[in-house]
This record gives structure tokens, sequence and C-alpha cells, in this order.
């Protein structure tokens, strides 16, 4: 049920060297299937009987983004799964919805078929929104949300913004345009293995139907996403960087949300877009206090 408890906003400190020091782990295994619909949805899973924690990528990137988090995880006990959305990494291209509800009912799809019991589930960006949509349309299947770096509701682009992203979707030059502002998202510093996170998520953007798919997320509106927002039901984490680029004042944006879903917020500090791949280590203490609490028997 909704917590009712005043909203915590906490900021992260300095990096804790013994979590920083277990942030590895394999790379991803060829990844499993699920077949819903009009495609397929791939996902990665670590097996096992602990609490299942589902983590959704936002749009324009690829599942490994919760590399840093997902050995973390595990160690504390969790079963981690790790999903592509609709139209990227080796989920199908082509489908008609992509909206954040859509994959918010892939993800409830996932879970029915994992038949793990409820789940924590985490969004990135756009998919923050999913994760509320999982948690609106079937509460009873999700323990709470994590949402990180959460687009939630529409901005109010500039008119030089909306022509460069026109611009910048128009041509040959759109898989470069898309990574030049992924680089972005990462203000402070960049994980050790960015480059070869990059070459990956290049090489997939240059698949067919991949850079279609997200042009029209892009352009989706998140007013279907704001309205759910008070009827929000499940306990919350808002985990927002201090220099994220998509909003004018990440902190505000975080205290608002918060302040809306009655849910506990962890600021990190120089932090942009990817708070938990930029600077897990200022992440992971919060976070896995917060699955402790909420998956407690």
């Amino acid at each position: 049920m909704k917590t009712t408890s005043k909203p915590m906003m906490a900021m992260a400190g300095s990096p804790d060297s013994s979590v920083h020091a277990a942030m590895t782990g394999p790379p991803d295994a060829s990844p499993r299937f699920l077949s819903i619909d009009e495609g397929q949805i791939a996902y990665d899973d670590t097996g096992g009987d602990g609490p299942l924690v589902l983590a959704i990528p936002g749009m324009g990137d690829l599942r490994s983004e919760y590399r840093a988090l997902r050995p973390l995880l595990r160690q504390a006990g969790y079963r981690v799964v790790t999903m592509d959305i609709r139209g990227h990494g080796d989920t199908t291209a082509r489908w008609n919805d992509y909206s954040a509800h859509a994959v918010g009912r892939d993800a409830l799809a996932l879970m029915d078929h994992l038949n793990a019991g409820p789940a924590v589930i985490l969004g990135n960006s756009f998919a923050a929104g999913s994760a509320l949509w999982a948690a609106h349309d079937a509460p009873a299947q999700v323990r709470a949300v994590v949402l990180l770096g959460p687009v939630v509701r529409d901005g109010r682009p500039s008119w030089f913004a909306k022509a460069a992203v026109a611009i910048g979707f128009a041509g040959p030059w759109r898989v470069p345009f898309w990574l030049a502002f992924w680089n972005s998202l990462f203000p402070s510093r960049k994980p050790a293995d960015h480059a070869n996170a990059k070459a990956a998520l290049a090489l997939n953007l240059r698949e067919p139907g991949r850079m279609e798919a997200l042009r029209t997320m892009i352009g989706l509106s998140k007013a279907d996403t704001t309205a759910i927002l008070a009827r929000n039901h499940v306990p919350a984490l808002v985990v927002m960087g201090t220099r994220d680029p998509d909003f004018p004042d990440p902190v505000a944006e975080a205290r608002w949300l918060a302040d809306t879903l009655g849910a506990e917020s962890l600021l990190v500090e120089g932090a942009g877009h990817y708070p938990h791949l930029e600077m897990p280590e200022r992440v992971a203490p919060q976070l896995l206090d917060f699955l402790a609490r909420v998956c407690a028997p």
C-alpha cells in the first residue's frame, strides 16, 4: 500500500569502496525470449529463489545498463531479471504501440511467465513510467518501484530543441546524433566499459527499425503517465542525479515526484541521467536498504 510517512530526501555521500569492489560480473549470456502479441521480449535472468527484481532500461539503451547493479543485487540474494524494451536490444524492433504503458504490460507478462511472485520494478527514464503503469494495473504483483532519472511528465522543449531532434533524426547521421546525446547523460564520469557499451549500442541502433522505434518513443506524450501518479499505491524510491541534463532543475523534479508519490528520494550529487551506472557505489546502499524493507516477510 502507499507509504504514509513523509517523503524522505537523502543526498548520496562519498563512494563506499567495498560496494565499488563488488561491482563486477560476467558478461551477459544469450538472452531468453518471451513471445507476446506482435513480437518477443528479450531478457536475462540470474535465477535463484530470492525476491524478484525486474529492471527496465530507458529508451535508446539496452538491458545491459544495469550491469553495475545486477551483481550487487544478486550478491544480496535477489533474483535479477533485466529486459529490453520494445524496439531495442534483442527485443523485436517493430510494434504497433511503444508507449510506457505498453512496456509496463510487457513487464507484467514477463513476471507472470517467470511465476516468481511479486517483483520490485526498476525503471530508468521513460521506463520509470512503465514501472508505475505495471504497479497501477497490477498492484498485487508489484512490491515497489524504483524510479531512476524518471521522465514521467511532458517537458516544454524550446523551438531549438525541437528543431535539433527533427534534424538529428532526419538523415544517415541519426545514430551518431543519438550517441552524442547519450554521451552527454554521463556528465561527471563514464563507466570503465563505456566505449564497449557505446559500440554495442551503436551496432544495435543500426539494425532495421530500431531508430524508427526510438523516434516514435521520443514523440509520445507522457500525459497518461502523469495522470496516474497520484493514484500510486506501492512504495517508491526516486533516484535522481543533480546534473541530469534531461531536466531544467533535476532536484526540483525529484522533489515534485517524491511528493506526488509519497516516495523516498535519493539525490546523487554530480550524476546525470544514469546515476545507477555513473555512480553505482552511491546508489547501491540506499537501494539495498529500500529493497530489504519492501521485501521483508
